[in-house]
């Protein structure tokens, strides 16, 4: 049996509920939008598109408002895009404006951000608004695959520091919380980087849209920690399909306050 082409999502999945993963990534169920993703979708689209506004009409006086106003237009672009499907969720129209003006916020705070490191990359380096934001602008949304090993994942920036790759991942978590699937995601960016180039990032983190960036220390130690999650996920899945190998991990993720897994009425977790 070939191995599947497996994401830092499908392996998370993996560890979380074997039987859940094998729904999604073997039966293929089909899986349902949420809000969350939606709107993650959303600002990641106007994160990407920022990098491109016209700069011809920013200087060292305005580019505050200007960044700021950008990626409220962005915002408000994208979000209209998106309309069928956040119309499919059968939100009413406060719901709505609550996750419209929640992703606002947290796209405002990261611009904030970022225009700090605009005006603190000019003074160090002495060098004008249009410079200062090519050297802040990342390579973005690359898409990395493994043959050797049988994975792939899509990085959202990379940024040059000092010579230095530094990796980063944008999440709209309410939490600011490395957490273990977090940590494994960042790892396999990593590996993936480090078989591509010859050279390991220096650095990996996640803008934590609602809080600021956290940051750690590409190692060994990261790239073996994805090596071995990868090894394990095709150990198991390249030599079984059948649905009794892929046990029920019950757990709160099943079923919460206002939602439900894809695969709750199929699945039956807490039936014997």
């Amino acid at each position: 049996m070939a191995k599947r082409v497996e994401s830092p999502s499908s392996i998370n999945t993996f560890k979380q509920c074997k039987r859940k993963y094998y729904y999604q990534y073997v039966e293929k169920l089909p899986t349902f939008p949420s809000i969350h993703t939606v709107r993650g979708n959303i600002a990641h689209s106007a994160l990407e598109d920022f990098y491109d506004i016209d700069l011809s009409q920013v200087n060292e006086q305005n580019y505050s408002n200007k960044f700021k106003v950008a990626i409220q237009k962005l915002l408000m672009h994208h979000w209209q895009q998106y309309q069928p499907k956040l119309k499919s969720l059968d939100l009413n129209k406060d719901q709505e404006s609550f996750y419209f003006e929640e992703t606002m916020m947290m796209l405002m705070n990261w611009t904030n951000q970022f225009v700090d490191s605009v005006a603190k990359t000019m003074q160090e380096k002495n060098i004008p608004i249009q410079e200062a934001f090519l050297q802040l602008s990342p390579i973005r949304e690359q898409e990395y695959t493994s043959d050797n090993y049988s994975v792939r994942g899509f990085i959202d920036a990379i940024h040059q520091v000092d010579d230095q790759a530094q990796i980063i991942d944008y999440k709209t978590n309410s939490r600011f919380d490395m957490k273990d699937s977090i940590k494994l995601q960042l790892a396999i960016y990593s590996l993936l980087y480090f078989e591509k180039h010859g050279t390991m990032p220096s650095k990996v983190g996640i803008f934590f849209l609602r809080h600021k960036l956290k940051f750690m220390d590409v190692d060994e130690e990261l790239l073996n920690l994805a090596r071995t999650e990868i090894e394990l996920i095709h150990a198991h899945t390249s030599i079984t399909e059948k649905i009794h190998d892929y046990p029920k991990s019950p757990s709160p993720l099943c079923k919460w306050g206002n939602g439900q897994c894809d695969f709750y009425d199929v699945c039956k977790p807490h039936e014997k």
